[in-house]
Parts: structure tokens; sequence; C-alpha cells
């Protein structure tokens, strides 16, 4: 079954099952690539909804070409592509310019802002919020920002001044028309997730959220990524659950996760999650392959 003989399941369905309100999960959600994977998009899209979003990561040292490249072959592929911005990668404004300049031609209307990974920043913007407060985004009729969220915190920022920062840019991006949401780090510990959740219900409960996790992918390359990525507390929980624990936590299908998910959606009033967001980490193939099983399988008639 192809991505357009998908029938998705109705959002407004008075009593969803589990396995229907996870594929409407999926269905509403995101997936992110590498440029790495440009030479998939034509392959993955048979397997995406139609303009499904998909996010271009910022590879360091190519951030121009290869990303403009990915996001033009994922729109002539009818996906929706939405680049990072990796605030302390930025040479300067002008070279921030002629990228969104370029994204916007590529089909982009949205932006995945983060600050970036690299301790010294290579030109003006020190973080995600010097690039809002610029106000550059939306002068290149960016309509959405997306913000990163850490269920697990974050390895370098205490956890006050993360919660501090994200109001903080709320309110700015609000203020130039900008549209906000909130792609979340992977983790392998569902409690820190549906923590994170209720928090953001009860915090920000109408800004939109996306729940990150690993699409499927060996253990060995999920743990290596869980390290780049600062995913600690999740580590530190495997590392002592030993070798053969640890690949039953971390095997190829994130269905435990995306259960887990769907019931903390179940609540539906102080819910403001609408979707999973799939790192593909180098499989960005599989990755598509298995969000059209999740959808397609909801979608088979009874019986």
């Amino acid at each position: 079954m192809t991505a357009s003989q998908i029938a998705l399941p109705a959002h407004t369905a008075p009593s969803l099952t589990i396995e229907a309100r996870i594929a409407e999960l999926v269905a509403s959600g995101s997936v992110e690539m590498s440029p790495r994977d440009a030479d998939q998009i034509d392959e993955a899209a048979t397997f995406l909804p139609t303009n499904m979003r998909v996010y271009v990561n910022a590879l360091p040292g190519r951030f121009h070409f290869s990303t403009l490249r990915a996001m033009e072959a994922l729109r002539d592929a009818s996906l929706d592509p939405v680049p990072h911005i990796a605030a302390r990668r930025l040479e300067s404004r002008s070279a921030l310019e002629a990228f969104l300049q370029g994204a916007v031609h590529a089909g982009a209307h949205r932006v995945l802002l983060v600050g970036g990974d690299q301790a010294t920043p290579a030109g003006p913007y020190a973080s995600s919020m010097d690039v809002l407060k610029d106000g550059v985004l939306a002068r290149y009729k960016i309509k959405e920002v997306g913000l990163a969220g850490y269920p697990e915190g974050h390895p370098r920022i205490a956890q006050r001044a993360l919660d501090e920062a994200l109001s903080e840019k709320i309110v700015v991006a609000k203020a130039q028309g900008l549209d906000v949401s909130v792609v979340t780090q992977f983790s392998f510990a569902p409690v820190r997730i549906a923590e994170f959740c209720a928090l953001m219900g009860r915090t920000h409960p109408n800004l939109p959220l996306y729940v990150g996790m690993a699409g499927p992918t060996s253990t060995a390359a999920l743990l290596r990524y869980a390290q780049r990525c600062g995913v600690s507390a999740s580590l530190r929980a495997l590392s002592g659950m030993g070798v053969a624990a640890a690949k039953l936590v971390t095997h190829s299908d994130p269905m435990e996760q995306l259960a887990a998910l769907a019931h903390h959606c179940e609540g539906g009033g102080t819910s403001n999650v609408v979707g999973s967001h799939f790192f593909s980490f180098g499989g960005f193939v599989n990755t598509a392959r298995f969000v059209n099983r999740i959808i397609a399988e909801a979608s088979a008639p009874a019986g």
C-alpha cells in the first residue's frame, strides 16, 4: 500500500483504539533525515503521507548546499521540507539571509531553530534566542518556528534556564506573528517523556508538541546517537540493565514508546501532543516504511 492509498484515522473519532491513536500520532507527526540521505528521498516518499513534515538536520561544514539540495528534493516529492537552523554555526547575518532565501525557494515555510553544539559561535548568534530577536525569520516569510524540548534536560543548561528561555522565545516569536511548536529530543525513558508532556500541557497548553523518538535502527547506532545528543538519563538506566536488557529496550521497533504516548494522550484536555517525530539516524527509508505500516494497519478493515 502506498502513502497515497492510506486512509488516515479520523481525528474527531469519538473513541479510538490504542492502535488507531498511535496511527493518528504517526500520521500527524514528522520524520527527520540527514542531508546525507538525499538519495533515499524518492523511495521514502512512496511510503509517507503527502505533505508530511520532513526535517533536514544541519551538518557541520555543509550547511547550505546539502540542506538546500535535500529540501528541493523533498518539495519535488510532495513532502514538506523543514530545515534545522543551528544558531552558533552561522558565520554572519548575510549567511543566514542567503540560506533563508534558498530555503523559502525550496518550499520551506517553517524552520526548527536550535542553538547548535559547537562551543564557540562562528558568528553573531550565540543562541537560538539571538536569531529570533534579529527578526530575520519573519522578514523572509517564515510562518512557524520549531523550538527544541528536552525531556531529560540539557547537558550544559540548567532546567530553570531552559524553562525560562522557552517562555521568552514563545513571547518573542508570537510578537513577530510566528506560530510556535516544540519538537523534543528522543529518550529511552517513557516516564521522562510523559512528565515532560504533562509539564508542557500545564505551562503552555496551546503549544503544539511533537514528541521525538528513535525510528527503527540498530542498537549500536541508537546508543551512538544517544551519546552525541546528551540523552544521559536513559543511558545511565541502560548501563545498569546489562547488554541483553539494553537490546530489548533499544530494539528497532519503537512501538512501546508510541503506545505509552498514545495512553498519555487519552486524557485529551490536558495534552497538547500533536504527533510523533521520528529521528531516522541514517535509516530514512526504513523509518518511512515503519510510518507506512503503522498507518496502514490501523486503516485496514477488521477481520
